[in-house]
């Protein structure tokens, strides 16, 4: 979904209705944990065609496990791969534990530190500020 809403922001899919909707539909920034149907096992795990990856594509910040069990690691290797070919700021973390949907839970992992690494990495971009 992350990525779907960071490489298809160009065409908005409903009618104007008000001033808002003559806004970009871009996003500032995208933060994706991990995320899945990026990578296709058929074609060695390369980027699925519906992604497409451009220099407007927003800053992202991904996050993996390589022990998930519903959504390989290669989903965010060729989405990270993809956003560097295109001169996107990118930012990932591949941990060996963490599972799938480990979300805000904590758990003996490192992987539970992960919301303090997205804290820093939007300072780093100038999202935020302290």
């Amino acid at each position: 979904m992350v990525a779907a809403m960071s490489t298809h922001f160009e065409q908005r899919l409903y009618p104007a209705v008000d001033a808002a909707d003559r806004e970009s539909c871009r996003p500032d920034f995208a933060v994706a944990l991990y995320p899945g149907h990026l990578a296709v096992p058929e074609r060695d795990f390369a980027l699925n065609p519906e992604i497409r990856v451009t220099s407007r594509t927003p800053p992202t910040f991904l996050l993996h496990a390589e022990d998930d069990p519903v959504d390989p690691v290669e989903n965010s290797l060729v989405y990270y791969s993809a956003l560097r070919k295109a001169s996107v700021p990118a930012e990932m973390h591949v941990y060996t534990n963490g599972g799938h949907a480990f979300a805000l839970r904590p758990t003996e992992s490192p992987i539970t530190g992960w919301p303090q690494l997205v804290e820093m990495w939007l300072r780093t971009i100038g999202m935020v500020t302290r």
